[in-house]
This record gives C-alpha cells, sequence and structure tokens, in this order.
C-alpha cells in the first residue's frame, strides 16, 4: 500500500468563511472548493475552542442510556426469564462492545472535525455518500416523529392529572389525535425545534443538564420501589432460563444491545467532531457506556424484581411505576423528569443526523437550523402515531432501513481503520475535482457499493425470514463483519494515501 502524501490537494483559500451567524450558511467558500459540498454547518471545526468535554460525552449517555425504550427492553430480558445477575452479563457484554466501537467511531470525528454525511465521503465517494447518509437520516426522521408522539402521550397524561378539567379535550380525534393529544404533541415539537435552532452547543447544554436530572430521578424511583417490596426483591422468575439456552439469551441480549445503538455507533462524529481530545471521547465514554449501563442495569433489575416480588407482575417500563405513585406531586415531578428525558435522547438519537443528512443532500439552501426546520416538518406530516400504530410499517420499513446501518457501518470502518489506517485529506472531502482522492467514479465508490449489497442482502434475510429468525439477534455483528471483510478484500489498494487536516478551511466548533 503506497502511503506517499503526493496527491494534489486543492489550493485553498485559507480565510475561513466571515459570516458567523447562528444559522446562517457562509457567504463564499475557500477557493477550489465545491458549493454542493461544502458549507458552514459541513464544514470541519477548528481544533482550538471546541467545547465538548467528557462530562459533555457522558451526559449523552447518561441521558440515552436511560431511555424508556432501553429500560422496556431490559426488563424484557428479566421477563423472558434471566435472572439478576445475568441481565447485568447481558448489558455487561454489550456495553464492553459498545465501548470499543464507540471510541473507533468517535477518534473519526475528533481527528476530522467533520460531520457523518461528510465522513462517508471518504468510503463512499462525495456523492455516494448521499446512500449512507440518507439511509440514517431516514431512520432517524420517523423515530423522532414517533418518540415525540410517545412522550406527548406522557404528557397527555400528566396534563389531565394537575387539571382534570381538561379531560373533555381528550375525547374525539382529529387525524387520529384528540385535541389535547394535539396540543401535547405540538407543544413537546415546537421545545424540540427552538432547541436544535441554537445548533449542537444547545443541544450539548441540554444533554448536560438533564443528565443529572435523570439519574436522579431513575435511582429514586429504584428506591422507592425497594421500599415497596420491603427492601427485598426477586431475583429471577418462575420461568429462569439454565444451561444453553440461558447463556444464549445473555450474548444474544448484549448482541441486540449494540444493535439498539448501532444508529449512534454510525453517527458518533456529529458530536464527536468538537469533543477537545481523544482523552475525552474516552473517558465520557467509559464513565456514559461501561459505568453507567451497569448502573442502569441495576436499576432495571431493582424495578422489575421489586414489581415482581409485590405482586408477580412484569412492568413494562418505569412509566408504569410513574403512573402508580399516589402523590400527585411527585407524579407530576416524575413525569416531567421522563419529558425531559425523552425530549435529551430524541435530540441526540433522532433529530440531529438527518438534520445534518438533509444539509449534506442541499448544501447551497439548507444550514443546520433550516435542516432542522426541515426534519422537524417531516417528522410532524407523517402522522408518526400512524406509524407507530402500524406493525407492517414498523417492521419492514423501519426495520428493513435499520437493518442497512450495520452493513454501512462495516464498509466506513473497514476503509478508515484497515485500508487507510486514519489517513485522511480533509480538504479533499469538498472538491468535485476529477483528480481528487473521494471523486472515485463520477463521485461514487463502486468497490464500497460492491461491498455493501451482499452484506445488505444478509441482514435483511436475517432480518426478515422466519427461518434464519435465530440468528435475528446477531444481525447487526453479520452485516457489519461481511460488509468489512468485503471490502477488505476488493478495496482499491494502489491510490496513494494523503493525511492532511482541515484548518484551512475550518470554522469556529460554536457556530
Amino acid at each position: 500500500m503506497n502511503s506517499t502524501p503526493d496527491t494534489v490537494v486543492p489550493e485553498l483559500d485559507t480565510a475561513a468563511p466571515t459570516d458567523t451567524a447562528p444559522g446562517h450558511a457562509p457567504s463564499a467558500v475557500p477557493a477550489g472548493l465545491s458549493t454542493r459540498l461544502y458549507n458552514k454547518d459541513l464544514a470541519p471545526t477548528q481544533r482550538a475552542g471546541r467545547s465538548w468535554s467528557a462530562y459533555s460525552i457522558f451526559t449523552l449517555w447518561a441521558n440515552d442510556v436511560h431511555s424508556l425504550g432501553n429500560y422496556a427492553f431490559a426488563i424484557g430480558l428479566f421477563a423472558l426469564g434471566l435472572g439478576g445477575w445475568q441481565v447485568l452479563a447481558a448489558l455487561g457484554v454489550g456495553a464492553a462492545l459498545l465501548f470499543a466501537l464507540l471510541n473507533l467511531s468517535g477518534f473519526m470525528g475528533q481527528k476530522t472535525g467533520v460531520p457523518f454525511p461528510v465522513m462517508s465521503r471518504i468510503a463512499f465517494g462525495i456523492h455516494g455518500a448521499q446512500i449512507a447518509a440518507l439511509v440514517r437520516g431516514a431512520v432517524a426522521i420517523a423515530w423522532f416523529g414517533i418518540q415525540t408522539y410517545l412522550a406527548s402521550v406522557v404528557l397527555r397524561v400528566l396534563l389531565i392529572a394537575v387539571a382534570p378539567g381538561l379531560a373533555p379535550l381528550d375525547e374525539g380525534q382529529i387525524l387520529g389525535l384528540s385535541p389535547l393529544g394535539w396540543i401535547a404533541f405540538v407543544g413537546l415539537w415546537v421545545v424540540q425545534v427552538v432547541i436544535v435552532s441554537y445548533g449542537m452547543e444547545m443541544i450539548r447544554k441540554y444533554e448536560a443538564f438533564a443528565g443529572p436530572i435523570i439519574l436522579a430521578t431513575m435511582l429514586a424511583l429504584a428506591v422507592w420501589m425497594f421500599a415497596q417490596a420491603g427492601f427485598e426483591i426477586a431475583w429471577s422468575t418462575d420461568k429462569s432460563l439454565t444451561g444453553g439456552d440461558m447463556w444464549l439469551h445473555i450474548l444474544g441480549g448484549g448482541a441486540l444491545w449494540v444493535s439498539i445503538y448501532g444508529t449512534f455507533v454510525l453517527n458518533f462524529c456529529d458530536f464527536t467532531r468538537s469533543a477537545k481530545t481523544k482523552g475525552a471521547i474516552v473517558k465520557g465514554n467509559f464513565w456514559g457506556i461501561p459505568v453507567n449501563m451497569l448502573l442502569f442495569g441495576a436499576i432495571t433489575v431493582v424495578l422489575a424484581g421489586a414489581q415482581f416480588r409485590i405482586n408477580g407482575q412484569i412492568i413494562t417500563s418505569p412509566s408504569d411505576i410513574v403512573a402508580s405513585i399516589p402523590n400527585t406531586f411527585l407524579l407530576a415531578a416524575a413525569s416531567l423528569a421522563l419529558l425531559v428525558l425523552t425530549i435529551a435522547v430524541n435530540l441526540m438519537a433522532n433529530f440531529v443526523a438527518p438534520t445534518y443528512a438533509l444539509t449534506n443532500l442541499f448544501p447551497r439552501r439548507l444550514n443546520f437550523r433550516r435542516a432542522a426546520m426541515v426534519s422537524a416538518v417531516v417528522g410532524l406530516v407523517i402522522l408518526p402515531w400512524n406509524l407507530y400504530n402500524n406493525p407492517i410499517v414498523i417492521v419492514y420499513f423501519l426495520g428493513g432501513l435499520g437493518a442497512l446501518l450495520g452493513p454501512l457501518f462495516g464498509v466506513i470502518m473497514a476503509d478508515y481503520w484497515l485500508i487507510r489506517r486514519g489517513k485522511v485529506n480533509v480538504p479533499a472531502l469538498y472538491t468535485e475535482a476529477a483528480a481528487a482522492d473521494y471523486h472515485y467514479t463520477k463521485g461514487v465508490n463502486p468497490r464500497a457499493i460492491a461491498a455493501l449489497v451482499p452484506a445488505a442482502a444478509v441482514a435483511l434475510a436475517i432480518a426478515f425470514i422466519p427461518a434464519l429468525s435465530m440468528l435475528s439477534s446477531f444481525a447487526w455483528f453479520f452485516g457489519a463483519g461481511i460488509a468489512a471483510v468485503n471490502y477488505w478484500f476488493i478495496a482499491d489498494r494502489t491510490r496513494a494515501l494523503t493525511d492532511a487536516d482541515g484548518e484551512s478551511i475550518a470554522v469556529p466548533s460554536v457556530h
């Protein structure tokens, strides 16, 4: 493999764009770069002034790990017959794998300073990267609407509990929601749009604010339930698994835990592009993934085990416990904490990715703020409650797109770490010059597509063919692994590799 830095880097105007007002695209792009590929929000971030610390990374996970969906998943392991230590073992396996994968993905963002759609150009080409960005964005934008709807259900119940006079507004339907349902949904929708309109720095501040609230709330719920159960819990149900079946479910649970975060390991660079150092990523991930996930697991075991000891029932989510709190004030406080949590999770997991994907698709017309508004409007007009209530849409559309995330990750990781060994010519990610590093064939790398397609076919087969259901827990790994191996064998190793930073075309990290 030739690693001599002889690839031509375009002549660039070293002055960064002068228009730095929040939410506005630069008035011009540096010389030699394409307006189809570059604007202020897609540009690399300057190393000086990056604001995401280890605590910032930790609070991402403090919020996301403790999401209601994750609790439902972990409690489901308890319901399947895994005991307390076995649930912790499954989460521990997943946490160890995630810690490694997220560090690899995060380092890419910290080195280059670019968001995921631009990072995808390295492997797929300057135009082929649209495939990866749009798949990731489509999954996220649908779930943004669905999660906002689920949060609005909590808010609707809270409003009626606090003000029973609102109950008549919860009768009747307009396009599938009651008037109160529309008020709750649109209210939460507006809150999220306002936060995102101020950019990634505001998201960082919100996550930092929400993280301690969520941890304190979940710990308080666990302590309260522990007391309700007489300070004793059931460590397992009557259907405890043993032997090989037990270990299969432990490993399968750990694998599914990674699959749940398949979206995040793909576009983690959207956040770490503003990380101060690699050390901040490792430290934040360490406290946020293995340590925080074991705390999450302990809370899950206490909540599920305490409820099972009380009446032999298994809860489906912490919201079930919140609904049973007899004190209206405490119920309202806990419900508000769950709403703060859901917004935090939605912002990081389902709002940032489609915003960058749309900015990458229309960089001349959309900046971060405008793209966020488009994402939000789409998340509204699709009437997400109808999607959520339609199993065919969830399984085949969102499930099918989700199955493609593993193969995308496999190609991108193999290209960056195994073929290029971390060498990236950042300025060349923004030029359409035919001789540039990432132009490939008309802007698309056919070898990356060739590696992706068979891996995607296998992932989809595992996801949808009943005869392969035994492998479904490991579908993400099959997709990622096959894509990575495919790319390793067919990648072009004759290209010269250039390692050039993007400081000459970078913009401030906070803009």
